[in-house]
């Protein structure tokens, strides 16, 4: 099995205990990788893959998306959970400006302090017909 090491860190103010949080955050590079940074600036959003360091391992395969017993129990597979099998976490941000070795972003969903594994330019794929459950469209209601 292959180990992976962190190109980086995030740094941000979403804590486990943080309430409230408005996605801005900061991608930490390590400086001998900032060389490969170069022309990343010219990419409006990015994906950030990320180790999720500090979720716990006792899951099940199904779970209620977001803990809402109002949405249906699903395969772990078929949610963004951050309770699978394998720790990795995945997020679309919008890059706001880089500096140097750091990259300032919007829409990360990362602890600070999380590890950073591999960043790339999201590219806008040709999808003609994506399906999706009619529950993606509650995950954000408020109950």
């Amino acid at each position: 099995m292959p180990e992976f090491s962190p190109i980086g860190y995030v740094r941000s103010r979403l804590t486990p205990q943080t309430r409230e949080y408005d996605g801005t955050a900061q991608i930490v590079v390590e400086k001998r990788y900032e060389e490969a940074l170069d022309g990343i600036e010219d990419f409006s959003h990015l994906i950030i893959i990320y180790h999720l360091h500090l979720v716990r391992d006792d899951f099940g395969n199904k779970i209620h998306p977001k803990n809402r017993r109002d949405l249906p129990l699903v395969g772990v597979f078929a949610t963004h959970s951050q309770y699978r099998p394998n720790n990795i976490g995945l997020d679309f941000v919008e890059l706001v400006r880089r500096q140097g070795n750091v990259l300032h972003v919007s829409g990360l969903d990362a602890f600070d302090g999380t590890p950073v594994l591999d960043i790339k330019p999201y590219v806008v794929p040709h999808m003609e017909h994506v399906r999706q459950p009619e529950w993606i469209s509650r995950l954000d209601e408020k109950i």
